[in-house]
């Protein structure tokens, strides 16, 4: 009888997200469970988190629900916020994170750092806090993580982009999404980005995939028409000097596109083996 009122109180939790209705939060044994927040919407984030609200809202940002648990003078914080796409839920998570911390099998991925558990899965990017050093404490706030990554729905993967770049050089756990103005260009948008430690030199490839082939063709000649380039319809590489990032070595096949920065224009055999592998 316990158990089909477990399963039954799951199936509650988990047709709240899924059918987009306001999450319940799971307990959590010995902490008091308190919601006493609003629900935020794009309108009123900036209440809850002021300045950091624009780089959530220009990743996709749907709406947040946030509780709080306490025991005596401990109390961790839950912050669920949901986003418009599983990229979208990538690139919050990957824009707070950095490859000195301590990494979880946590949704598709998520950290501990300094009292801060953090994960995303599917659409949503989860935050947890404590300012309790208490190991107890500690325990109970990534047992709360596991609880609500359970209820999540969606896949817990990372967006498959990021398979397309080549493993040797690449800078673990550094990559991003930049979903507006990549390289300071508004023609540019929706760009994964991966970082290479490539000899001494560190480099950073773009892929941008595009609706079709001709929208990436069309984002093509709007680059180089912006560094002065002619268009030639028989090439689809390039090297230019682009006046804000250096040497750019520009790439394309069908609706995908690559950029690299941070190599010399006598190093195009490195970007044309990064390249191939990309495109192949």
């Amino acid at each position: 009888m316990r158990k089909c009122i477990l399963a039954g109180i799951a199936l509650v939790l988990v047709s709240s997200f899924a059918s987009g209705q306001d999450p319940v939060f799971p307990e959590l044994d010995g902490f008091k469970k308190l919601t006493k927040y609003p629900v935020f919407l794009p309108e009123n984030l900036y209440e809850f988190i002021n300045g950091a609200a624009d780089t959530y809202l220009a990743l996709g940002f749907t709406d947040l629900h946030v509780a709080e648990y306490k025991k005596g003078k401990d109390i961790i914080k839950a912050e669920i916020y949901r986003h418009s796409s599983n990229t979208m839920a990538f690139g919050i998570y990957a824009s707070e994170r950095s490859p000195s911390y301590r990494f979880l099998n946590l949704g598709a991925q998520g950290y501990v750092v300094d009292g801060v558990v953090n994960f995303f899965k599917g659409n949503f990017y989860v935050k947890l806090r404590t300012y309790s050093e208490k190991q107890k404490t500690l325990q109970a706030q990534e047992a709360l993580a596991r609880r609500i990554e359970a209820m999540l729905q969606g896949p817990a993967e990372m967006p498959d982009m990021l398979s397309k770049f080549p493993d040797n050089g690449k800078k673990e756990n550094e990559e991003t999404f930049v979903n507006e103005s990549v390289l300071g260009h508004q023609f540019l948008n929706k760009a994964f980005k991966a970082n290479y430690r490539i000899g001494n030199d560190d480099v950073s490839i773009y892929l941008i995939r595009s609706g079709s082939a001709d929208e990436t063709l069309r984002v093509a000649k709007a680059y180089l028409s912006s560094a002065g380039i002619e268009f030639d319809i028989n090439e689809t590489r390039y090297v230019f000097s682009d006046g804000y990032n250096g040497n750019i070595f520009l790439a394309w096949s069908g609706d995908l596109m690559v950029i690299i920065s941070g190599l010399a224009k006598d190093q195009a055999d490195i970007a044309a083996t990064y390249t191939y592998d990309i495109l192949k």
